[in-house]
């Protein structure tokens, strides 16, 4: 019908205003343009779900509002000057990442990506190529790139993953609920090295 066609900016902006726009991953007021696929996702996550190939944001260039619905190249606010909503209050234009909930976020260059929790409670170890918490930046195990390989347990991404990791003693990372599913199991050993994943029966 052409009178739903034509609603207005302002009562579309109501309807994505709330906990309603965005996906399960993030809440933002805009799709990225796939420049593999052509076809427009609220987030990277929402892609690779739907789709056989991943998402990569680097190749990224577009969004579309979803406010107004208009395309445009990739920034924080609507360029369409009837419009102007900032897409995400949290906004990295290297990650291509916008996000309106404070998760805290902040862009590690070395790990060349967006991490959440905030950069104060963070160091980025340049031998294990990741961000770690200052409390164990004096005491934690190095292990040449240890971020850049997948979880044991469950084979995914450890570096892009959303899901925390656990660093036993030993160093090597997996994923927490994976860790805590082989404690769970009886298993006390790295999948990887052997080594025990934990400290004193704790």
């Amino acid at each position: 019908m052409a009178e739903s066609e034509t609603e207005s900016n302002s009562e579309t902006e109501e309807n994505v205003s709330g906990s309603d726009y965005g996906c399960s991953h993030y809440k933002r007021k805009c799709k990225l343009i796939s420049p593999c696929c052509d076809n427009n996702y609220v987030c990277r996550f929402c892609h690779d779900e739907s789709e056989t190939h991943t998402l990569d944001r680097a190749n990224i260039f577009g969004v579309e509002c979803l406010v107004c619905h208009e395309q445009q190249p990739v920034s924080q606010t609507c360029c369409n000057p009837d419009c102007g909503v900032t897409f995400g209050n949290y906004y990295c234009g290297l990650c291509k990442l916008f996000d309106d909930v404070d998760r805290q976020q902040f862009h590690c260059d070395g790990c060349g990506l967006c991490r959440v929790g905030g950069r104060d409670v963070f160091f980025h170890c340049e031998k294990c190529e990741m961000c770690l918490p200052v409390s164990i930046a004096d005491t934690h195990k190095c292990v040449v790139k240890v971020s850049r390989t997948d979880c044991p347990v469950c084979l995914e991404d450890i570096h892009t993953s959303r899901i925390f990791s656990q660093i036993p003693p030993c160093g090597h990372l997996i994923h927490k609920p994976c860790f805590n599913s082989l404690v769970k199991a009886g298993f006390y050993h790295c999948p990887l090295c052997g080594s025990s994943l934990v400290v004193d029966g704790h």
